[in-house]
Formats: C-alpha cells, structure tokens, sequence
C-alpha cells in the first residue's frame, strides 16, 4: 500500500504540492488525475525517492522508498519512457536493470514476451517507436515482479490494440492483489480502467474516492425526453406539466427535453396524466470526463483563447480575385493526376512506377541499412 501523509513540496516560491494525503490500495487500480501542473508527476517522484519532500512523508508497505530491501523488486515503475540510452538493445537495457537488482536472465526473456518486444529484442532503442518505447517500459516496470506498481500516462503512443492490452494488464495485475496506481490524461480510458480515483489540483487534493462516486458528486444526471414532433403542442404540454411538478426543463438542440429533478417513472406519470404521447425517455448519467471538467474547472492554469491574430489579418477588398498558379507541366516525383476522360469512355493507363534512385554502397553493405546496423550486421 502506498500511503502519502502532509506530502508538501515547494521549488523556491513555487508550491507544487502542498499538505496532500491518501492511500493506494492493494487489489483496485487507482487512477491518478489533474490538469498540467496540478502536482501528479512532482508526487510520483516523492512516492519512488527522487525528490525529497519540503515536509510530510509517503511511504510504501510502512517505509520509505529508499530504505526498501531491493527496492527495484518490491516496486516497479514507468515515470519516462524515453529515459533508455538509445544505442543499447532492448534486450541489454532490461538485462542490466536486472543484473543490478539481482534478478536472473531468464526474468528479461519473459517480461520481453508479456510486452510483446521478443521479436526485437536485440534492436536498438532508438529505432523504437513511442509505442514501442512504452512498451519496453512496462517491461522494466514488470521485471521485478513487484508488489506495487506506479505508472505514468502507459498508453501513450500505442494503438488501440496496445491501448486495450494495458487495460487487460492493469486489471488483471490488481486481481492478483497488487497496488497499482496509474497517471492519465485520458478520462476515457481511465473510466473503463480505474476502480478509486484521486484527483488533485494546484497541488492539493480535490477528491479521494470510486469512480461511480466520483460521477454522482460532480454530475447531474437528468432524463432525455422527446414527443411527436409533428405535434409542438403535446411538447408544450409537457413542458407545462413536468414544471408545474417540480421538475427542471431546458430544450436540447434536437428537440428532445432534458428533465431535472424528477425520476423517471415520475416524468412517465405525468405525461399520462397529461395525455402527452412519448417517443423518448431515457436516463442519462454523465461520464467520467464531464465529471472530471466540472470538478477540475477552477484548477485549470492553462486556457486557451481567441486567435490574437484574428485582429491583425488585413479585409479582403471587394471584387478581389485571387491569382491561381499555372499547372506544372511535368508532374512532380511521387505526384500523378489523371487525364481528362478519352472519347468514347476509353480507359486511361496508369503511368510505370519509377525506379527507386541508385545510392552508393561500399561493397559488402547494404544501402538501404544505416551505418550502425551495417556494423551489426558484419
């Protein structure tokens, strides 16, 4: 269990996180939200020892990071994936992590296969996609076979075949009773993906609770209602009614009514009463993200607003025409446009592929492979 206790600290005049409490608990993904610089990365770097706090404390299983038994075994974490010296191997990068924390050779083979990296293990970082990179984080997140797993944004970069296989892994990592706490962006995914949430803003914390929880606090659920509409006055009728019952209506764009304050089999009673025929009624429950906005919209630092160069362009003076540019006369490399339709309806041929251009080549190399790989290669 992670435990964070008073967890402050400051960068000169700079408050990044300040007086931030909670728990992460075995068995549930905990997801961890915020808007840019809210203080998610600042506490995840206090939680794994790299900064040390102005005041408080966050410890893992009751002790600090640094003075954990073999830390890299009882904790795995994914802060950047970026941070791999790119000449190294996939393969050597994770044999070294391991090598350090005593962990056998064997442990890097199989981790290789969970993440999907097995079939190029011995290529160079560097060359990795951001989808790739973040896969080989995961990789050196999971080598330990830690109890307590910490991650920051682990789908960025991946497809949604990798975004769906990180979900399948977190859940299935919790069930196993681990702690896992993960950092996203990404209000979609962490609705199908966290069981609790902690949301913080300007460093402090705005909530500590399920996700279903989170929904109803910061939401208002209200029910969709449409009548005829070949008949305006049934939904004036409604309109009427349903007010005069207490409840809140306000028009959608579409033409259906959004209901507040009424339950459904109660907005179902007074359309009968009414004699109001509907085509619709349904519940509608906000989701994660619309939660999230309005419990985060006082925390935002970064707006945007109107393009200030909107007032700079220069009006268009009337009977202004603009000049087009004359058709190449020879298509560019790489660029065909079709010929006008033959008479007759004759098809058109479709110009031969060009060549691929000569490049030199020392003999023995191949042109195509950079200098690096033609040194493997030898």
């Amino acid at each position: 269990m992670i435990e964070a206790v008073g967890l402050t600290k400051r960068y000169g005049a700079k408050t990044a996180v300040y007086n931030l409490s909670f728990q992460v608990r075995p068995g549930s993904v905990t997801g961890f939200l915020g808007p840019n610089g809210s203080g998610k990365s600042t506490t995840m770097r206090m939680i794994l020892g790299l900064d040390q706090p102005t005041a408080g404390h966050v410890t893992i299983g009751g002790h600090p990071f640094r003075k954990l038994p073999n830390a890299p075994r009882q904790v795995g974490a994914l802060l950047d994936a970026k941070a791999v010296h790119g000449g190294r191997h996939a393969r050597n990068h994770l044999l070294c992590l391991a090598q350090l924390s005593g962990i056998p050779a064997r442990r890097v083979d199989e981790v290789l296969g969970v993440v999907g990296l097995q079939d190029v293990a011995r290529k160079r970082s560097q060359g990795f996609s951001l989808g790739m990179g973040q896969r080989l984080g995961i990789a050196a997140a999971l080598l330990g076979d830690p109890q307590v797993l910490l991650f920051d944004e682990p789908v960025n970069g991946l497809d949604p075949e990798g975004i769906l296989w990180v979900r399948n892994l977190m859940k299935q990592l919790a069930a196993e009773g681990r702690t896992v706490f993960v950092s996203s962006h990404l209000m979609s995914e962490m609705a199908l993906t966290a069981d609790h949430l902690i949301v913080i803003g300007r460093g402090q914390l705005l909530a500590d609770m399920s996700v279903k929880d989170f929904i109803s606090h910061n939401s208002a659920d209200f029910a969709r209602v449409r009548t005829p509409h070949t008949e305006p006055q049934q939904r004036e009728k409604l309109t009427a009614a349903l007010t005069e019952a207490g409840g809140q209506v306000m028009s959608e764009p579409d033409g259906a009514l959004r209901v507040t304050g009424l339950p459904l089999p109660r907005i179902s009673d007074v359309a009968h009463d009414a004699d109001v025929r509907l085509w619709e009624l349904s519940p509608h429950q906000a989701s994660l993200e619309e939660a999230y906005m309005r419990m985060t919209q006082g925390a935002v630092d970064y707006r945007s607003t109107d393009d200030p160069r909107v007032g700079l362009q220069q009006p268009v003076p009337p009977g202004y025409a603009p000049q087009m540019m004359p058709p190449p006369e020879m298509p560019q490399q790489g660029w065909y446009a079709p010929p006008p339709p033959q008479p007759g309806g004759r098809p058109f041929a479709m110009p031969a592929p060009m060549a691929p251009p000569a490049m030199p080549a020392t003999p023995g190399e191949n042109p195509y492979m950079t200098k690096s790989d033609n040194e493997d290669a030898r």
